[in-house]
């Protein structure tokens, strides 16, 4: 398993040369890596100075490069579905439709980017790998999709088996299923089959990767521009919805001031020089990505008091909107909802008590 690392930051703020610049750094350190960018104009190639395309390219001893080209994943994600339908259906449909016809829909570049991270990874070729997105709320949506979608996942599976539908159709699912589907057994849970467990499973993994921060992590870029900090700090606590550390902070072209230190505290923030091409000089100033774990974690449970803490940088009370409609707590801040998934001995309970301290919203049961 691979670090996955990412950039959060405004536009124009340098995330894509530092991304090379830290892809640099690894690979001198002897580390497997894989420089992964959603850019596909040639403006990517000329920065790194190499050619690069679709298929990953080893430009130096230890990191390769691959455009995500979306059209291309699509293809290949299709190809994959088909083989999954000719496996469970006596007569496969999708087969009539070619990868190569498909467009590429608003909303499907994220969710293909995702899933070749996540085939990099479970590849087993890569010591670290880089991902060069878009920096802003698109990236955090992406590392954020297994959450969200295990919780409809959840959510809607128990209302589904609760509901009078559910129960009505149960008995003729089996004799329906037999006729269409190979290897199924429609007599129990509907949601245990073979296919449902799979894809539960994936999810599974990629939330536990994300809250883990030896697996996942990302770093804030900016510069001294005042919408630059705004923004870093903005995406500092939208990062914490989708369960994700953030690590430190990277100044580019300034001094770190007293003033930016108080912005991102208790963060470390790391000045670093204009490159112009020098990137030993630029590899040189990076902080230690290894270390994120050391930052605040975006979700502490502590069972014994009856209380989550979650870690919630850059808002206040004011932004923050606390309900508790389902069996789960609702988070809403930074135009991101997160339900938090509470552990069997808080489940169920009803929020007593919810206040602001220290960066950190504290919700009572």
């Amino acid at each position: 398993m691979a670090l996955i690392l990412t950039f959060l930051g405004k536009g124009g703020t340098g995330r894509t040369t530092i991304s090379i610049a830290a892809a640099k750094q690894f690979a001198a350190q002897g580390k497997r890596v894989l420089l992964a960018s959603q850019d596909t104009s040639p403006a990517f190639g000329m920065l790194l100075g190499a050619t690069v395309s679709a298929e990953p390219q080893e430009i130096a001893p230890n990191l390769q490069v691959v455009q995500l080209q979306s059209a291309v994943l699509l293809e290949r994600a299709w190809e994959e579905l088909k083989k999954q339908e000719a496996q469970y259906l006596r007569t496969p449909f999708f087969k009539a439709v070619y990868g190569q016809e498909l467009g590429v829909l608003p909303g499907m570049d994220v969710a293909l980017a995702l899933n070749a991270v996540r085939e990099f990874d479970a590849s087993d070729n890569y010591d670290v790998i880089i991902y060069d997105g878009n920096g802003d709320q698109t990236t955090l949506r992406m590392l954020g999709m297994p959450e969200i979608m295990s919780w409809y996942a959840r959510r809607f599976r128990q209302v589904f088996m609760d509901s009078d539908l559910a129960k009505a159709i149960s008995p003729f699912l089996q004799p329906l299923s037999a006729a269409v589907l190979t290897n199924v057994n429609w007599s129990g849970d509907i949601f245990s089959q073979p296919a449902a467990s799979q894809a539960t499973n994936l999810l599974e993994q990629g939330k536990a990767a994300v809250a883990n921060p030896n697996r996942v992590a990302a770093y804030l870029v900016t510069t001294a521009d005042e919408s630059a900090i705004a923004t870093a700090k903005y995406l500092w606590g939208s990062a914490q919805q989708v369960g994700l550390t953030v690590g430190g902070i990277l100044l580019n072209q300034a001094d770190v001031a007293e003033s930016i230190q108080q912005e991102f505290a208790p963060l470390s923030v790391n000045a670093l020089p204009t490159s112009q091409g020098d990137w030993q000089t630029l590899m040189q100033s990076l902080p230690d990505f290894t270390q994120a774990a050391k930052a605040p974690q975006p979700v502490k449970v502590d069972v014994a008091e009856r209380k989550v803490y979650l870690f919630l940088p850059g808002f206040d009370k004011k932004q923050v909107k606390l309900t508790q409609y389902g069996p789960e707590v609702t988070v809403e801040a930074g135009d991101q909802r997160r339900n938090v998934f509470l552990p069997p001995e808080l489940k169920g309970k009803q929020v007593t008590g919810a206040k602001f301290q220290d960066g950190y919203l504290i919700i009572s049961f």
